[in-house]
């Protein structure tokens, strides 16, 4: 892996980029994703990620196609569809791409697994101190840094000059248009402050309770409160609404992706569990207050610090790797309410 890159810019006109994660792990893609476009100009350029991605793929500048990827059992985001396999692999390889570039993660499951797509050279991380990847083209997984720059060290070993670290999630006026038809409620008021209870997993969820708490400090401050959520979190949010004191406005399971970046777009303040609605509200430079309740903080806190404020408490068992808290859940428990409405409140006034 030492050795210096052999790539041809000008030779590379079909380029894979492999990336079948989550909404905001794809966000901390987009630096690396911006830096190849700016490189090898005259390509295309195919995201393979999970089915949903397609729509923000769509809209993304340095993005010119997009192929779903059908799942694999030794990886945990989305369940196998292991029928699609076959139909998956004969158009990937049909495709016959000058370079694939993994930006994955660390290589232990998927460069084998993307070895079968059939591209001339693979530029992928390998686990470090494994051998493995062309030589030239591939890199140890950094083990510490921002998940943005991480990924950027694979491109800049490729070679191509970076283009900043912003995220990028595009907002239109159609998407406007959609939420005032969604939710008409909220063409009355400016003043919002988005709360979103939810995660995907339990483990990273702030108690109920301590986001009433904030919520209706919020509220007493004279902002609106518009609670945010998947349909699949509607009891949750229930559960937030039910222990508010103040009236908020509840939005969760009516409003798709871009409605919710359009909403957020237009709020003064987001409060939210470390998860994917926290890299739109980076994305789109609106403040926010991030409760990482188990995650690795460094890797996945917003690199604005200022706008974009996160509180954690440090336990033994960070980062967690279980979906339910076997323990007293106490990352998440010693991130105290008075101490966010503090911060929110402190934002409000820097970001007017």
């Amino acid at each position: 892996m030492d050795a210096a890159p052999t790539l041809d810019h000008d030779a590379v006109r079909r380029i894979a980029v492999f990336r079948a994660l989550m909404l905001g792990d794809l966000l901390c893609a987009t630096p690396a994703l911006r830096a190849l476009r700016h490189s090898f100009p005259r390509a295309e350029i195919t995201l393979i990620g999970l089915p949903w991605t397609a729509a923000l793929a769509e809209r993304w500048s340095c993005v010119d196609h997009f192929e779903a990827f059908p799942g694999h059992p030794g990886l945990p985001e989305a369940i196998p569809d292991l029928a699609a396999w076959p139909g998956f692999l004969e158009r990937m390889q049909s495709r016959t791409f000058d370079l694939l570039v993994q930006l994955h993660g660390s290589g232990d499951v998927v460069n084998t697994l993307l070895s079968l797509l059939g591209a001339r050279r693979m530029a992928s991380f390998v686990e470090p101190g494994r051998h493995g990847g062309e030589p030239g083209l591939s890199c140890a997984w950094p083990e510490r840094g921002s998940e943005i720059e991480r990924l950027l060290t694979l491109t800049d070993r490729l070679g191509a000059a970076r283009c900043g670290d912003e995220l990028e999630f595009p907002v239109s006026p159609h998407d406007h248009e959609r939420l005032r038809a969604a939710a008409p409620e909220l063409a009355r008021f400016d003043n919002l402050a988005v709360v979103h209870a939810g995660a995907q997993l339990p483990s990273r969820r702030w108690p109920i309770e301590r986001f009433a708490e904030v919520a209706d400090a919020l509220a007493r401050l004279g902002l609106v409160i518009v609670l945010t959520g998947s349909e699949a979190e509607q009891l949750v949010v229930r559960e937030l609404q039910l222990a508010m004191r103040e009236t908020p406005i509840n939005l969760c399971g009516r409003t798709g992706l871009f409605e919710l970046g359009a909403l957020i777009e237009r709020a003064r303040l987001v409060v939210c569990n470390d998860t994917g609605l926290s890299h739109i509200a980076a994305a789109l430079r609106v403040p926010s207050l991030v409760i990482s309740s188990g995650a690795d903080v460094e890797r996945w806190a917003p690199r604005d610090a200022q706008r974009h404020r996160v509180l954690w408490h440090d336990v033994a068992c960070r980062p967690c790797a279980f979906r339910t808290c076997p323990y007293d859940h106490g990352c998440a428990r010693g991130v105290q309410a008075a101490d966010a409405v503090t911060q929110a409140t402190d934002l409000l006034t820097a970001f007017r």
